[in-house]
């Protein structure tokens, strides 16, 4: 019996993308299990800084679904993290190409794991690049293995992700700060950015023109081109390789985490193999997949279809959302960055001393973290595409008080303790034999170092104290006492 699927739902000429799109996604996953591998068990662990077990002792599974609400124990989540980077080594070593249902089984299993660390993540993994790493990595268990083409419907999926993400950061910015319809943005970010990279302090003393350029450029990559996408060969792959420019011009300017590898990665989706006919790469002979597994693809893409109503209309309202999931599944969302650009740059020092008795000549010692500013002589790090998640809240937590971040007074606890899980997260301990019997956190005002001034003291960044932060404490602080009272209150089984 002859089953007639429309072409735009047969198989089509995308063996090349569907090759770039496995393996680029799968790393990504790779990075990002590695982050937790890293960084989960001293943020979130049994005893981190917002310990997972309270958490599913107060959040019901169906609201936030995870393996951890059945196993919230530090060697569930190393074991979980470990099998994570295994599954996507294999995605990404092609172990497992040859077999359409095999890939389908590992993208699900990598899919369900990365699922269950968000959901318990709390505010470390409240960003929006989550949802979509988990997005792609939904549509990927659909692209088949290495010897059957690429189906069109597959592609057409990640072109609707990728659109969403560009789409909805463009509109966010034009309906949110007024700096993007004035063209002044870029006067601001760079140097204000959560995370600034080497090449940042250039990009910010930059000529004014290239400061307009960019928004101007920024408002035709994500309001324009983003239509191009569902357009005919050659416009599809042309906005698809705008898209990649644009991404890679981000990219050399800051840290964003995975955010702008990924949007890049999604981009593959608008090339076909005649448009990558120039790269000396063909396509061997291949095989359309099987019919159920086709059947699945169209249930996939109906269900997406389905999903999308919340997302367009959000699009479409005067009170856009960003970065919002409609379902626990974190499965097609509505995306946005940077609607709104901070005009001055405060980081918060922490401070440590082992003198019995603070004076004022009590000399202190700076902690230093990986990523974010601290030593106004340190080079800005390359960290991007892998996710320094402390140094980021605390990016957010200079800009308010510390009360509103209380994993921010966890820490401070954590660091007069000297627990090593903590002190892993940081570039600099100043205190490596035994813990500082005070500790303080002090906000600065930073600012991106001038020319004159690189040149005569070698700085980076210029600050100057801006009042402090969080107060001299001691474990034996009566309100610290207490904290860590709830602290093992809340560690407990």
């Amino acid at each position: 019996m002859n089953v007639n699927i429309p072409t735009w739902l047969q198989p089509g000429d995308y063996w090349l993308a569907r090759l770039a799109l496995e393996k680029a996604v799968g790393t990504l996953f790779l990075i990002a299990f590695l982050n937790a591998v890293n960084q989960f068990r001293p943020l979130l662990g049994e005893r981190g800084l917002m310990p997972v077990p309270p958490f599913v002792r107060h959040v019901p599974f169906r609201e936030s679904p995870s393996l951890f609400f059945f196993f919230p124990r530090d060697r569930a989540f190393a074991i979980c993290a470990w099998i994570g980077v295994a599954l996507s080594a294999l995605i990404v070593s092609g172990f497992a190409d040859r077999y359409s249902w095999l890939l389908l089984a590992i993208w699900a299993v990598l899919w369900v794991l990365y699922l269950s660390f968000v959901n318990v993540g709390q505010i470390f993994y409240g960003f929006g690049w989550e949802s979509i790493l988990l997005e792609a990595g939904a549509y990927s268990a659909f692209l088949g293995a290495s010897g059957t083409s690429g189906q069109a419907a597959v592609m057409w999926l990640f072109r609707w992700l990728l659109f969403r993400v560009m789409f909805g950061a463009g509109l966010i910015k034009l309906r949110g700060d007024s700096c993007w319809r004035d063209l002044t943005c870029l006067d601001y970010h760079y140097e204000t950015q959560p995370m600034p990279n080497p090449l940042s302090w250039f990009f910010h003393h930059g000529p004014e023109w290239s400061k307009k350029g960019g928004v101007l450029v920024n408002h035709f990559a994500e309001l324009i081109v983003p239509f191009g996408y569902f357009l005919p060969q050659p416009v599809a792959s042309i906005a698809g390789a705008l898209t990649i420019i644009f991404q890679l011009l981000i990219f050399v300017s800051g840290n964003l985490s995975w955010l702008n590898v990924l949007t890049l990665v999604l981009a593959f989706s608008c090339f076909d193999d005649q448009t990558l006919g120039w790269l000396g790469m063909h396509a061997p002979s291949t095989h359309p997949p099987d019919l159920v597994f086709r059947i699945l693809t169209v249930g996939i893409l109906l269900l997406v279809i389905g999903l999308s109503v919340k997302p367009v209309k959000n699009l479409l309202s005067r009170r856009q959302i960003m970065n919002t999931v409609f379902n626990r599944f974190h499965f097609v969302g509505t995306y946005g960055a940077f609607g709104g650009i901070t005009r001055e740059r405060y980081e918060i020092v922490i401070e440590g001393t082992d003198e019995a008795v603070i004076t004022a000549s009590t000399k202190w010692r700076e902690y230093e973290f990986k990523g974010k500013p601290g030593d106004p002589t340190r080079m800005p790090p390359q960290i991007a595409p892998y996710h320094l998640r402390l140094d980021w809240l605390l990016w957010f937590a200079a800009m308010g008080s510390y009360q509103r971040h209380p994993w921010f007074i966890h820490l401070m606890a954590k660091l007069l303790q000297g627990d090593k899980p903590v002190i892993s997260l940081l570039k600099h301990n100043p205190f490596p034999d035994q813990p500082p019997r005070f500790i303080r956190a002090q906000r600065y005002l930073y600012r991106f170092s001038s020319r004159q001034e690189k040149k005569k003291a070698g700085l980076w960044w210029m600050r100057e104290p801006a009042g402090s932060y969080f107060p001299t404490v001691s474990l034996e602080s009566p309100a610290l006492r207490m904290l860590l009272q709830q602290m093992r209150w809340m560690e407990a089984d």
